[in-house]
């Protein structure tokens, strides 16, 4: 009986600790679809982009044509996007970051939280541009 309370005990740690586990699955957004009550244009559009990542204290570029390159720096984590977008629909990629632990498709989970807090961001700026 100790063996098997020691045993659960010791599964019960490895699930508990699993369950902590600082990474999860890059989430990109894609197509996600611009929803005003009236059309926007694209400039319209990459306007609503900037004020929201400039906003949450993402550095905003152009990167050409209907894309735009987000770096959002904090403490000694950097982590870079790109924002493909047209007139109807937007997108955010994963690029690159430092001090994010990425590998195999996985990233330290506040990169998915900051990636949600900018799409409700530029849901907001697109409803009020409207």
């Amino acid at each position: 009986m100790h063996k098997i309370s020691k045993w659960g005990l010791f599964l019960g740690a490895a699930v508990v600790l699993a369950g902590c586990a600082p990474l999860a699955p890059i989430q990109n957004v894609k197509d996600a679809s611009v929803t005003a009550t009236k059309p926007l244009t694209q400039d319209q559009v990459k306007g609503a982009i900037v004020r929201a990542g400039t906003g949450l204290g993402w550095i905003m570029r152009d990167a050409g044509p209907g894309k735009i390159n987000g770096t959002l720096i904090l403490r000694t984590h950097t982590a870079e996007i790109e924002i493909p977008y047209s007139a109807g629909s937007y997108s955010i990629t994963y690029k690159s970051s430092v001090n994010l632990q990425e590998a195999g498709g996985n990233i330290h989970r506040n990169y998915n939280g900051w990636i949600q807090n900018l799409t409700r961001g530029i849901n907001a700026q697109l409803a009020a541009a409207s």
